[in-house]
């Protein structure tokens, strides 16, 4: 499980074509020395696994599955590409975003990304996100409520059924990939879990009703 909170930014080194799977090298000077292989970790909101770990230089490579490749905006990644990368939430730690799982439902489109004030400090603003998302993943968003864009975990600002707009802070904007995409590229969105699962309990069992009592004997 992951929380949608970036703890760093890695490069994509090379992307290689093999029998069955597309495998990424990443560099990772953040987080490799922390890495085993096997781990498990986040990059772009992909929960990959991690192999062939390297400290120095501080790498780490991944295999990308066909349907990995074509359900995620990885998909698109070349030498150079910037992602985000985060590790598993240990157990008992705070969850400062939400429950992120790392299971891309569909990718978006970035329409926008605009400063809150143009006139300042590109660091010091807040910016104004703005992606199109398709039917599958529209349908569970709220007006509020939380969706993982690129893994980042972020609060739907506005929503008219189409489209996502999402209020970014400076600190997000620098220290995350956004920055470094550019209008049409695809983005890779995770739905809010919670939603997912009440409209599957709903449809299992129509008199279902959402609870703090069930959240908690259910271990949420």
């Amino acid at each position: 499980m992951f929380t949608g909170l970036i703890e760093t930014t890695g490069k994509i080194l090379s992307v290689e074509e093999r029998i069955g799977a597309r495998r990424i090298t990443i560099s990772a000077p953040g987080i490799a020395k922390r890495l085993r292989t096997g781990d498990s970790v986040a990059v772009s909101g992909t929960c990959l696994t991690a192999l062939d770990i390297s400290n120095d230089p501080p790498v780490f490579h991944a295999d990308l599955a066909a349907e990995t490749v074509a359900r995620t905006s990885l998909a698109a990644l070349k030498p150079g590409t910037i992602v985000n990368l985060e590790l598993p939430t240990p157990a008992g730690t705070p969850l400062g975003g939400h429950v992120v799982q790392g299971h891309v439902d569909a990718t978006g489109t970035l329409l926008s990304l605009d400063p809150v004030s143009p006139d300042i400090d590109p660091r010091a603003t807040d910016w104004w996100l703005r992606v199109a998302v398709p039917e599958s993943v529209a349908r569970y968003v709220v007006h509020k409520g939380s969706i993982a864009i690129e893994g980042i975990s972020l609060t739907v600002a506005k929503f008219d059924g189409k489209t996502i707009t999402a209020a970014i802070i400076p600190h997000t904007y620098a220290y995350t990939n956004l920055h470094n995409l550019k209008r049409g590229d695809p983005v890779n969105l995770e739905a809010d879990v919670m939603l997912k699962f009440f409209e599957q309990q709903r449809t299992a069992k129509p008199e279902f009703e959402l609870s703090l009592d069930y959240l908690i004997a259910n271990g949420y």
